[in-house]
């Protein structure tokens, strides 16, 4: 008993959950295997009661040795006072140089003077003890929609890059494709133009699709750098990754070599510089793809051979290869950036961060102190997917991340932020908390997660590049999540079809959160077509998750939330599918809400039935796969469009152009 209670004292000190509430209201405990197995993971030693033992008492000293919390979270140019025992001299150094901000010598209380936005190194000293904390400066908010772009609403439009084609269906979607969608949607009064991730995949992940399933969100996803010869006539149905990167591929080295030969000096130096600036980042990222051409995607697979001795394996002119892919693409994405911005859009492009990368990918690799060993992130049972999720990503540990000074967080957080004016932080709960799912077949479990300082992190990467953030915050949130990031200048994330009261019936449009992103559907639910068919109800019973007579019981209750959504009382029929008049009621209702931002997706423009993704599947469903049922340049001119963009207009949404970018 008492071995347990140690056990017991350990996890609730690291910050493991004892239970949790599961979406039907059940309570969940964690179990002796996956408290250790979450332990474990954080680098703890708790195979023997005596290990357990050491590792708590190791703790306890840690903390009675502190002088200060190992981080301190404090607002930017405001002056602080920090309580502490005793005598203590201090010095700040600023973020990542050695400039010392303030010093001084303090007796019971240390007086902080305004400071700039960074994470500083706060050393202090005692005659017993050091220590170096992180000083997070924080702006007060993040930024928002009005202060951003002058504006108090907008509207944009959300697609995936992959199913796009300008002139007509093709291999992949590219960042030219983006740039040529955001000019069609910015004539039409868009404020942002919105797609999955483009995180770097993987030269080498060959079978690799998810968007949401990256070796690293630092860099890029080469695949959609734009090469006119890697188009593949004719292509239709669904997207081939593999013939795509074959001939993307091909054309990429061959792109590369005529760089290498004839290069004019203003490419070298740009090419040049962009290394420069990346530095020891991308050198690691570049050679850990250039090693995955030789032992594959995943580093737990590769030889166990020391870095030194892995480095040497890679040929310099592959690592140089690599890094040149990442500034094709920079310089892609970059200008689809400018394009969008050039067309009268207020905030361009609207990028999604992934929860993280996959276990085993070049993230993990090249930021591994701060990575947790022998768990996946993934999700309980909830609304999305019943049968819970496991997304095999790579969790960062919390103490592993404040050891560093969130330094991997920072560098995914800044590689999107560069080129966006709007960012979507994907299941941002896990901000919160995080579900771990252990390697060794132990139940999931949560871990609680350094709420103040992640959230002061991401406002202090948003605020030095503008960038108005949205915190995805669907399924399972915690009591005052949403407030605490609302207070932060976060917005929201509200999902028309999952907006309902407590006795669920669909909130009236002008009760959607003021400071959120409303939109109908994301890529993880039904389009407005599918929801209205009931397309979802009709795969959950197709894979078992539901009986029959439960897909009986949900369609019925589809059709009252459909008359809900409408406003057509019984016994008026309403339309079996999705109609322009449908579409058109549920644009108006989330025009006329008072979200600030609101994004329609490209999908219910066009009244596509099938969703992008199903949560809980990977090949059971084409996940990934579809393309866009039309060329951009159709799109461009399409009525459908058009009468969206009037609808969000007739609201007061337009976008306009500022006279000053950034």
């Amino acid at each position: 008993m008492a071995a347990d209670a140690t056990l017991a004292d350990l996890a609730e000190t690291v910050g493991i959950f004892p239970r949790f509430k599961d979406m039907q209201g059940v309570i969940r405990t964690a179990s002796v295997d996956t408290t250790r197995a979450l332990l474990r993971a954080q680098g703890f030693e708790v195979e023997t009661a005596n290990d357990v033992k050491l590792s708590l008492e190791a703790l306890k000293a840690e903390a009675a040795r502190a002088i200060v919390a190992q981080d301190v979270v404090v607002e930017a140019g405001k002056p602080v006072s920090l309580s502490v025992k005793g005598q203590v001299n201090w010095h700040i150094a600023q973020d990542q140089t050695a400039t010392v901000l303030a010093d001084g010598h303090a007796d019971g209380v240390i007086a902080l003077p305004p400071l700039p936005i960074g994470i500083h190194q706060f050393t202090l000293k005692t005659k017993q003890t050091q220590q170096t904390a992180n000083l997070l400066v924080a702006p007060s908010r993040a930024p928002s929609v009005k202060n951003a772009t002058g504006q108090s609403k907008l509207w944009g439009c959300m697609t995936a890059l992959y199913g796009l084609g300008a002139e007509g269906p093709k291999s992949l979607g590219d960042f030219a494709d983006l740039g040529h969608l955001a000019r069609a949607l910015g004539a039409q009064g868009a404020g942002f133009v919105g797609i999955n991730p483009v995180h770097a995949l993987g030269y080498a992940a060959n079978n690799t699709i998810s968007p949401y399933s990256p070796t690293h969100r630092g860099f890029l996803n080469s695949d959609h750098i734009a090469l006119g010869q890697s188009q593949i006539p004719g292509a239709t149905g669904l997207i081939d990754y593999a013939a795509h990167r074959s001939a993307h591929h091909s054309a990429l080295e061959a792109a590369f070599a005529v760089f290498e030969q004839g290069a004019t000096d203003a490419e070298r130096q740009a090419f040049t510089t962009f290394c420069a600036d990346e530095g020891a980042r991308l050198g690691d990222f570049a050679l850990f793809e250039a090693l995955s051409e030789s032992h594959g995607q995943d580093c737990r697979q590769w030889p166990h051979t020391a870095r030194k001795a892995q480095a040497a394996q890679a040929p310099a002119e592959r690592v140089r290869f690599h890094k040149w892919l990442q500034w094709r693409a920079h310089t892609g994405l970059s200008d689809a950036q400018r394009q969008a911005q050039d067309s009268g859009m207020a905030l361009g492009l609207y990028l999604d961060l992934a929860v993280g990368a996959r276990a085993g990918g070049a993230e993990s690799w090249g930021s591994n102190a701060a990575t947790a060993q022998g768990v996946t992130l993934g999700a309980p049972p909830d609304h999305l997917s019943p049968a819970g999720q496991d997304w095999q990503l790579a969790a960062l540990a919390p103490r592993k991340l404040q050891q560093t000074g969130y330094a991997a967080l920072r560098q995914v957080l800044r590689a999107s932020m560069r080129h966006c004016g709007l960012l979507r932080v994907d299941h941002a709960l896990g901000l919160n908390r995080s579900y771990w799912i252990p390697e060794d077949g132990s139940p999931g479990g949560y871990i609680r997660q350094n709420f103040e300082s992640l959230i002061a992190v991401i406002a202090i990467e948003a605020a030095r590049h503008g960038t108005v953030v949205v915190g995805e915050d669907l399924g399972l949130v915690p009591e005052g999540f949403r407030d605490t990031m609302a207070s932060c200048g976060f917005y929201g994330y509200s999902v028309l079809q999952y907006e309902k009261d407590a006795e669920g019936a669909f909130l009236p449009a002008d009760k959607l959160r003021v400071q959120s992103l409303a939109c109908f559907a994301t890529h993880d639910t039904p389009t407005l077509a599918g929801f209205w068919e009931g397309s979802d109800i009709a795969w959950w019973e197709k894979l078992g998750w539901i009986t029959s007579e439960d897909a009986a019981r949900s369609m019925n209750s589809r059709i009252s939330e459909k008359r809900d959504l409408i406003g057509v009382p019984a016994p008026t029929p309403v339309p079996s599918t999705a109609t322009l008049g449908v579409r058109d009621e549920i644009h108006s209702t989330l025009a006329g809400s008072p979200a600030a931002l609101v994004a329609v997706q490209l999908d219910d423009i066009l009244l596509v039935k099938e969703a992008q993704n199903l949560p809980g599947t990977v090949d059971e469903h084409p996940n990934w796969r579809r393309r866009t049922p039309l060329p951009i340049t159709d799109i461009a001119k399409h009525p459908d469009l058009k009468k969206t963009a009037a609808i969000m207009a007739g609201a007061g949404r337009a976008s306009q152009m500022r006279k000053e970018r950034k």
